[in-house]
């Protein structure tokens, strides 16, 4: 009896033991509301000297405080998904903007009805090196999908500041105004915690934070005319020497289209002083060659929006364009709720305008313009901008 009586009670003490550590973890990962929300709107970002490559937080501080019903139909969408009640996700702006609500509105009305790849998987079959633009800042629950050539660097040096990942060498202290933040450096990758670093840092459970992520957190993403964007791309990496792109990519353009019998000079600098360069014409016969593959073609200066940020399988909660930068920006920050802490960067704006299409595909055969505008339809739905007619049909 005396054994079978301890045998019991150790049963029971196993038992509450387990009971309580599921608890303890569901608490941590916002399950269970045992912690009232943060008041961000009043919070301040801790000042610290010390230099943080920004390490992914611990899973309990990660959730901590969070109300599963504070951030309701923030959530990984799935095309066309309904409730259960058989109605489909009515779009929801969180300060009533109409227009937030019309362009997240058209997300979903192309998501539904347009086919294009990629549209109908589910975010978990997304690979984690597709999820490398998705930057967290767990302090103020905020993911950012940045978009190269659609004021990324900026958009980077906010995150940096809100996420206290780059100490100034004058103060000593993280940096607290973007416009001071080199814009040189907000692209390492170092400074940023994106989803594809979850993994190696959270391994089987990095998924089910990604989701837990996306159900909570404020999503933002900047967008732009597609075929501005890729003319601003090109400009940028093409227009002037850079070593890296010449070697990946300038010269290969300029072997297969440039109808060079000479060997090709073995540097950009080189290139440009001789007056080798890859033409537009020949960069878009790049992108439509058949032959090449395309998911090293498109580097992510000109990737299309959608398969950079995946905003059929994402709900983003606020959806920006650099047309309206700085109306946007003000609106997102105060959305944000730190538009106390910082002020969006007011650094010089591209130079790329819509008015420069015509002149720039105005020697693209209409046959390949068209073939071109099929590879970035998809972003010139979902994101409301209009199909270029007078590109594609002007000869």
């Amino acid at each position: 009896m005396g054994t079978w009586h301890g045998l019991r009670v150790a049963f029971i003490l196993g038992s509450f033991f387990v009971i309580l550590l599921i608890i303890a973890y569901w608490d941590d990962v916002g399950g269970f509301n045992l912690y009232p929300l943060r008041d961000r709107k009043h919070e301040r970002c801790p000042q610290t000297a010390t230099v943080r490559s920004q390490p992914p937080p611990t899973l309990p501080s990660s959730f901590a405080g969070i109300s599963s019903t504070t951030w309701a139909n923030r959530s990984v969408l799935q095309p066309g998904r309904e409730d259960e009640n058989g109605e489909e996700d009515e779009i929801q702006d969180l300060d009533g903007s109409l227009e937030q609500i019309a362009r997240k509105r058209r997300i979903s009305d192309v998501c539904s009805g347009t086919d294009f790849p990629g549209r109908t998987r589910a975010f978990e079959q997304i690979p984690n090196r597709e999820l490398d633009h998705l930057i967290v800042d767990d302090t103020h629950q905020i993911i950012y999908c940045y978009v190269p050539k659609v004021a990324c660097t900026n958009w980077k040096r906010v995150m940096v500041v809100l996420a206290q990942s780059l100490v100034s060498p004058v103060s000593g202290k993280p940096y607290t105004d973007p416009e001071l933040v080199p814009p040189d450096v907000v692209h390492n990758s170092s400074l940023h915690l994106t989803f594809a670093k979850f993994w190696r840092h959270y391994g089987s459970l990095s998924r089910h934070l990604m989701a837990l992520k996306l159900q909570h957190y404020t999503k933002f993403l900047f967008v732009r005319d597609p075929f501005v964007r890729l003319i601003s791309a090109f400009r940028n990496k093409f227009g002037r020497p850079n070593e890296d792109f010449y070697r990946q990519f300038g010269s290969v353009i300029l072997r297969r289209y440039g109808n060079l019998s000479e060997s090709l000079p073995e540097t950009a600098a080189e290139a440009f002083a001789s007056g080798i360069k890859p033409t537009f014409q020949q960069f878009v016969s790049y992108l439509l060659d058949e032959e090449t593959e395309k998911e090293s073609v498109f580097n992510e200066h000109w990737r299309q929006v959608y398969r950079l940020c995946h905003p059929c399988q994402v709900k983003y909660d606020f959806i920006g364009r650099l047309e309206t930068l700085e109306t946007d920006a003000e609106h997102l920050l105060k959305l944000l709720q730190v538009d106390h802490l910082l002020r969006f960067p007011s650094g010089a704006r591209n130079r790329t305008a819509a008015s420069w299409e015509r002149d720039w595909f105005a020697q693209i055969p209409v046959s390949m313009r068209t073939e071109l505008y099929k590879l970035y339809q998809p972003d010139f739905e979902l994101f409301g901008y209009p199909k270029p007619d007078s590109v594609l049909h002007h000869q």
